[in-house]
């Protein structure tokens, strides 16, 4: 097996109201790869990937929870909303099995021990899996995501610029993701994101988002979402734009844009219901918000498609 590689494996398990995904894949440099995965299904998801020895793996649960199945299934690992969990066995390959609940988020980071290294050189006796005397041993760790991690980690998932800058951008985070977990004073998280520091405005703040996906039709004004998540204004704005990386109007409209062009492709809608359907009372504001969106209007959109 090629080190520097990681595999797809197809395989489709036959189980019941289990069905097959696939991550969305990021390679940030040799050795050294992203996944993340949304399952907004109703069904459990089943993910498989090869990962050698070389490999350490982070792997952190945003949003609902996820198995790890081991040793063809004799052994279950589960990881929980808002929990991480470190796996590193230079003994053995430990390849990603996964059943991945519905309504559930996951992003991996996977990289190898010589890439891992290179990034904590001077550091190495600090971070214990590191220093010679554990080189060898197999190395397993538990925790909870903090709110600085949960913000990068959602910036990872809800990614929405230019797609030529994925991979630096992507590689930024990543890198900022790995400090913050290994960072010794978890007070520093204060410095960084002093609106943030409470964790019960981060779930504050999924909250509202969770809110104007529901509504989108008849989304509620800013000032009606902060009331309903009993945070005020001002911070609902920054943790927003800090969290997901846009404001929430924008947002809205990026994701109703995005709701609209599979309705589209779906075929089961004209222009106007589909207008409708995503909050727009008129199909001239629809389909300029779509040109905006995709540089194309519906009509011309659908006959693209062919």
């Amino acid at each position: 097996m090629n080190l520097n590689s990681i595999k797809n494996n197809s395989e489709i398990l036959n189980l019941k109201n289990i069905a097959s995904g696939s991550f969305e894949e990021t390679k940030l440099d040799d050795g050294f790869f992203v996944l993340t995965y949304q399952n907004e299904n109703s069904k459990t998801q089943t993910l498989e990937r090869e990962i050698d020895s070389s490999y350490i793996q982070f792997h952190f649960c945003l949003k609902g929870a996820s198995e790890f199945i081991f040793n063809k299934g004799n052994y279950r690992l589960k990881i929980e909303e808002e929990n991480s969990l470190l796996l590193y066995n230079p003994q053995r390959d430990l390849p990603i099995h996964l059943e991945i609940s519905p309504n559930s988020w996951l992003v991996s980071v996977l990289i190898s021990i010589k890439k891992f290294h290179g990034l904590f050189s001077q550091e190495a006796d600090y971070i214990t899996f590191l220093s010679d005397d554990n080189k060898d041993k197999k190395y397993y760790k538990d925790g909870k995501i903090s709110p600085s991690m949960a913000i990068a980690l959602n910036q990872l998932i809800n990614f929405n610029l230019n797609t030529s800058i994925k991979t630096l951008y992507f590689k930024g985070k990543v890198l900022e993701l790995l400090s913050l977990y290994f960072n010794r004073n978890e007070d520093a998280n204060i410095e960084q994101c002093p609106f943030l520091v409470d964790e019960t405005n981060v779930i504050k703040i999924r909250k509202a988002k969770d809110i104007i996906i529901s509504r989108m039709a008849e989304p509620p004004t800013l000032q009606e979402l902060s009331e309903e998540i009993g945070l005020s204004l001002k911070k609902l704005k920054e943790g927003f734009k800090q969290i997901y990386g846009d404001s929430v109007f924008s947002f809205l409209v990026d994701y109703k844009m995005e709701v609209a062009r599979k309705l589209l492709e779906a075929g089961d809608h004209n222009v106007n219901e589909v207008g409708l359907k995503v909050g727009y009372s008129t199909s001239s504001h629809f389909i300029a918000a779509f040109k905006k969106k995709y540089g194309t209007t519906p009509k011309k959109y659908l006959m693209a498609l062919g």
